[in-house]
């Protein structure tokens, strides 16, 4: 498949081989994240959830310094409370979008993570890391507390003490401490970042789509209830996925000896 792109003002977006790329373009400010840019942002990850031929998404950041370094200070400096609430719910929306996207995400995060930045790689399904990567929810700072779903996302990834010891100290950690804590995947050379993110992808992607697709269902739901509602809702998708064409494909292949062709169906 040939690429193709989506022309955005604050992100860059290509769609090749399966995967589409977002890369938030805003390198003199350290892809600090304005109003336009989750507009953007929104836009891209829309076109990837509706595009059948996208099967998975690598979000990153431009430059080798930031992922996502934030919110837009100079725009934050002079919300009052609705337009702060207001705003605040339409990049969780953003942020749910990516989390509920039915397709795999790879957050392959290039430098800075930092408020917004640590939120929006926190949305993601998998997140790889560079070595020089600093990872923080500084907005105590700022006499703010995370508002794009940090104080939701992080201590369901690292557990509660460690999630408030972030968010309360305001604290930057290394990718090496992000890792250790389970906010991250996997550390890797800069050289090796995307490479990396698309090798994750393919071997997902060598799998059932209909399988992938409600794994991840399964996953995000099932953490938002109880254990029971959970397994009842995993029997119900598996039952699903065992009245598909892959289903038939996949055992066939199997009992066959051979590489199954799935089609989605």
């Amino acid at each position: 498949m040939s690429a193709t792109a989506l022309t955005l003002q604050n992100v860059l977006y290509e769609r090749k081989s399966g995967i589409a790329y977002l890369t938030i373009n805003r390198p003199k400010v350290l892809n600090a994240l304005n109003t336009p840019t989750w507009t953007d942002l929104r836009t891209g990850f829309e076109d990837a959830k509706a595009d059948k031929s996208v099967r998975g998404v690598i979000l990153t950041g431009a430059g080798d310094k930031a992922f996502i370094a934030g919110a837009d200070i100079s725009e934050l400096a002079h919300v009052d409370a609705f337009e702060a609430e207001e705003s605040s719910r339409f990049g969780q929306g953003v942020l749910d979008l990516i989390e509920n996207l039915g397709k795999p995400v790879i957050a392959a995060i290039n430098g800075f993570a930092l408020g917004g930045g640590c939120e929006a790689a926190m949305a993601c399904t998998i997140r790889i890391a560079v070595e020089h990567t600093k990872f923080g929810q500084p907005e105590v700072r700022l006499g703010l507390l995370p508002g794009g779903g940090g104080t939701q996302r992080l201590p369901r990834l690292v557990g509660k003490g460690r999630a408030l010891q972030l968010i309360l100290s305001g604290e930057m950690i290394s990718a090496q401490e992000a890792y250790r804590i389970g906010l991250v995947n996997e550390v890797v050379p800069a050289a090796d970042l995307i490479t990396r993110a698309e090798a994750i992808l393919k071997q997902i992607f060598s799998n059932a789509p209909l399988a992938v697709k409600f794994s991840l269902e399964a996953v995000n739901k099932g953490m938002e209830t109880s254990q029971a509602g959970g397994l009842l809702l995993e029997a119900s998708l598996f039952g699903l996925c065992a009245g598909t064409e892959d289903k038939k494909e996949g055992t066939s292949a199997f009992l066959a000896k051979r590489a199954p062709q799935f089609q989605g169906r």
